[in-house]
């Protein structure tokens, strides 16, 4: 299932990264990362492992949790967990991106092939959240309830 948050009370700003992975956070934290397309604001940017000069990002596990502790607002962006063992091959003339993309609005439509989840940041007024994996849909919900499944938006 696929989720869009529009309004929670459970983020201080609406795509509040620690707070969106904190239901499935232990059966996430040991994925790695992509993250593209980024635009985002942090009271501690200058401990975060993102250089801002470069147009995706590979996290480790370890990076990805530095990350979450750095207080990230994102206002576009496409943040993508894949499996360990999964080799992140990234191809740069096609990174995901959320920004003019229609197809982040489509169900079960991952951008980049091996994620098992996928976190769009739309203008910092919805967030979008797919899994391929009902289990993990299943506890995200149950977190947040207030959810609207993106078929239904």
């Amino acid at each position: 299932m696929n989720w869009v948050i529009r309004h929670s009370k459970k983020m201080p700003y609406h795509t509040h990264l620690d707070q969106i992975l904190k239901p499935i956070l232990d059966d996430v934290g040991h994925y790695n990362w992509l993250l593209a397309d980024l635009e985002y604001t942090s009271t501690f940017s200058d401990k975060i492992p993102v250089d801002m000069d470069q147009d995706y990002f590979i996290l480790a596990p370890e990076e990805f949790a530095e990350l979450l502790k750095a207080d990230l607002q994102i206002w576009w962006g496409v943040i993508l967990g894949i499996h360990p063992g999964v080799e992140v091959m990234v191809n740069e003339n096609n990174l995901p991106f959320a920004e003019g993309n229609d197809q982040i609005w489509m169900n079960g439509n991952l951008q980049y092939p091996d994620a098992a989840i996928e976190i769009v940041c739309f203008d910092s007024s919805y967030t979008i959240v797919k899994f391929t994996d009902e289990q993990l849909s299943g506890k995200f919900y149950t977190y947040f309830p207030e959810a609207i499944e993106l078929e239904k938006l």
